[in-house]
Formats: C-alpha cells, structure tokens, sequence
C-alpha cells in the first residue's frame, strides 16, 4: 500500500501540517509511521479530514468528532443530533434571508428618514421580537448540544 507523505495531505486537505499533528494529537486521525523525519498517513486519512472539516463546518467540537469516530475507528454518526443541527442550520438561513431583505429594504427605502417608513417600524418590531425570543430559547436550553 502506498502511503501518503504529510506534505501531500496538507495539498490533498488544504489544511497545514500544524493541524494535521494537532489532530493527531487529539487522536482524531493517526499516522502510520514516518519516513525520514516526515510522518506517513493511509490514504483514508482525507476521508477523515474531510469528515472533521464537515462537522465543524457543522457547528461540531472536536470532541465530539472524537465520539463519531469512536474508539475501534467505526463511525458512529449521531443522526438524532444531526437532524436537529439541521433544523436550526435552516432556521438561520431564512433568519439570514430575511435581514437581507431588510438591509435591501433601507437601502432602496424612499423614505424622507427610515424612522418615518412603515415598512422599516414593522421590521423594527419584528427584530426585537425575534431578538426576545432568542433570549429565551438560550435561557430554556441552558448549554449547547454538546458540552465544551
């Protein structure tokens, strides 16, 4: 089996080799030896790394990471809490598309003064409202998901 060298994961992964030995560290992936002073990886490394940079991207601690990946190198993917982080990934695009429709609105708002545009107090209303509700969702979930 050929084995890539670190430096071809970090072109394969984009991601420097600091990070590479830091998740090493972390045990979230594992070389398999090294030639020279250069650390070698399986190739199913970029499958990993691939994997991590997902879950990050997701909202994931690296420690969670480490829990998908398990301790026998099975994934074990949390589909319970993926479908919630979806949930509120989606809840956030169409609170992001609505406060682009409002910037558009001020924007283009003919308006002599924002605060005389009817449109622009509804949005007004409807952001404090929002802001509110938020507050309190936090207050009632009390931490995170996951931990850390």
């Amino acid at each position: 089996m050929k084995f890539l060298d670190i430096a071809e994961v970090v072109v394969a992964s984009g991601l420097p080799a600091s990070t590479l030995r830091y998740y090493e560290e972390q045990r979230l992936i594992a070389s398999v030896g090294r030639h020279g002073l250069r650390r070698q990886y399986e190739p199913e490394v970029l499958n990993r790394l691939a994997l991590i940079n997902m879950a990050r991207a997701a909202g994931f601690l690296l420690s969670d990471v480490a829990e998908i990946f398990g301790r026998n190198r099975e994934i074990a993917i949390p589909r319970e809490e993926l479908r919630a982080r979806a949930d509120a990934l989606d809840q956030k695009a169409q609170e992001i598309k609505a406060l682009a429709a409002m910037m558009r609105h001020v924007a283009d708002c003919p308006a002599p003064s924002h605060l005389e545009c009817p449109t622009f107090q509804k949005l007004l209303r409807v952001g404090t409202k929002h802001q509110s509700r938020m507050r309190r969702q936090k207050q009632r979930k009390g931490a995170p998901l996951s931990g850390k």
